[in-house]
């Protein structure tokens, strides 16, 4: 029996906790989300994945660090999940997720709809709205108020990147949150929608967009790029890999660049990312009563930005002729291009023979645009 004890003392047996089991269950949920329910599974898999790893009793084996002697010759290598972190910590994986991003948007909705960044910018509210709000709270300072505030934008890389610069000791409980709610967009955001909506305005059907040139696409990508950096120079990273990668799609001769950037950068670095993202989420992170209080601001922030934009677009109807669907406000936030699938399907629940995507796509990007301008204002002023 001693013998028994003491070979289950040398495996991880003798470490595991109700902590990690728990939080088995809770990853177990994000997998049944994910591969059951489909629920952005890109997203979902690799964060369930990295979360599995966290809360096994082997982080000094795949997060150690490396160790130097005096001179500073390498003695032993660090985990390989060390380095893969590293691409956070280094500011590298979100803007490469931007790049991927801006290669895979069509802006010209947008363009041919100018009217369409009100909304976009009015989904923003949810951001400044939990920014006081979690500074009111008195459990954060105004730089984590700040960092918590962009989940609203429901978008995860520039979460992260705000979180890495303002409060890197939250950065785990709010990627956590930004990464949950963007997959749950919908599950979120249709209850919103549906309230703040009737079933007349969920019926209203928009004209078609007009075409938009390739010259037209090209020049918006450079002059909104020339403008918002100079505008908000802290967000350079962000903004000029959206519309590198904008431009890349646009100007038809990269088309290999172009494919590069939508297909096989942007799914490795979705891979790490989420791996990153999951390794977060330790028991002891996840059960810490002020990662609690991230997720409820999260999610509150969240549904204010959904709010605001379909809010937003009423208030618009009453000032146009030309009406537009309010579902597609809700787009407003930046979740490409899951927020705008949502105000398609709620759309055509409500009308079949309605087809609101295109649309919703105009606000959708410009929720993009807008989140990582917020989030560019706040590090220049904060950090």
């Amino acid at each position: 029996m001693d013998l028994v004890l003491e070979t289950l003392e040398t495996t991880g047996f003798a470490q595991l906790n109700w902590g990690m089991i728990f939080m088995w269950v809770i990853l177990g949920g994000l997998f049944y989300l994910a591969v059951v329910k489909g629920f952005e599974p890109l997203l979902l898999v690799p964060i369930a994945l990295g979360g599995m790893l966290a809360n096994l009793p082997i982080e000094d084996v795949i997060m150690r660090p490396p160790h130097f002697d005096e001179v500073g010759n390498l003695i032993e290598p660090g985990g390989l999940f060390y380095y893969i972190t590293q691409g956070v910590r280094l500011e590298l994986f979100p803007p490469l997720i931007f790049l991927g991003v801006g290669a895979l948007t069509d802006f010209g909705p947008l363009i041919a709809n100018p009217r369409m960044l009100l909304l976009g910018a009015a989904a923003q509210f949810g951001i400044f709205a939990t920014f006081f709000g979690a500074v009111g709270s008195g459990m954060f300072t105004i730089n984590e108020a700040a960092a918590i505030g962009i989940i609203g934008g429901a978008d995860g890389p520039t979460s992260i990147f705000v979180a890495n610069k303002l409060a890197p000791e939250l950065m785990g409980a709010i990627a956590v949150a930004a990464y949950s709610y963007m997959a749950l967009v919908p599950i979120l955001q249709p209850p919103i929608m549906r309230m703040l909506t009737t079933q007349k305005e969920r019926k209203i059907r928009m004209k078609s967009l007009r075409k938009v040139s390739k010259a037209e696409k090209l020049v918006f990508a450079v002059v909104v790029m020339l403008f918002c950096l100079i505008i908000v120079p802290s967000a350079a990273p962000l903004i000029s890999m959206l519309f590198i990668g904008n431009f890349l799609r646009e100007c038809g001769v990269t088309e290999r660049l172009s494919k590069a950037a939508q297909n096989e950068i942007i799914n490795i670095v979705t891979i790490f990312l989420g791996l990153t993202v999951g390794l977060k989420m330790t028991y002891y992170n996840i059960l810490d009563p002020r990662t609690l209080g991230i997720l409820v601001l999260g999610v509150v922030a969240f549904l204010i930005a959904t709010a605001s934009g379909v809010i937003m677009a009423k208030l618009m109807n009453l000032l146009s002729k030309q009406k537009i669907n309010p579902l597609i406000g809700s787009a407003g936030v930046s979740a490409v291009p899951m927020a705008a699938r949502v105000s398609q399907v709620e759309g055509q629940r409500a009308d079949p023979g309605n087809f609101l995507l295109m649309h919703a796509m105009g606000p959708n990007v410009a929720g993009v645009i807008g989140s990582a301008l917020a989030a560019g204002y706040f590090i220049a002023v904060l950090s």
